[in-house]
């Protein structure tokens, strides 16, 4: 079953986690949106540098270090995402309360191997 899932922190370059994480998710045949610094594509999905009317969102997964999220906090719970996904280096306490007093569920995982265990 596809889970939309929205990028945070994606990019053009191709070493990056959040590059390989789109790639994976679109092999994986889930709905991928990506929100990063300079718009391009990466397997066919756009990146938007603008913070889109992003709806429908089961899974958000986070490539930005905790000092940087702070500046998305409250659009990414505007999006009301079923799940947020800190991946190695995102970690964030205070988000993670901010995330519950909303009953969205936080995990601190690696969107890569959820993907390679069959866990996303």
């Amino acid at each position: 079953m596809s889970k939309k899932t929205l990028v945070v922190g994606a990019s053009l370059n191709p070493d990056r986690y959040s590059n390989i994480a789109i790639k994976r998710l679109v092999k994986h045949q889930h709905e991928v949106v990506a929100f990063g610094l300079r718009s391009g594509q990466v397997a066919g999905v756009t990146i938007s540098t603008t913070w889109d009317a992003f709806a429908n969102i089961h899974t958000v997964t986070l490539y930005l270090n905790p000092e940087r999220q702070k500046a998305y906090y409250q659009a990414i719970l505007a999006v009301k995402p079923k799940r947020v996904v800190f991946n190695p280096g995102t970690e964030n306490p205070e988000f993670y309360a901010l995330l519950k007093a909303a009953n969205i569920k936080s995990e601190v995982a690696c969107t890569l191997v959820l993907l390679a265990t069959n866990q996303y």
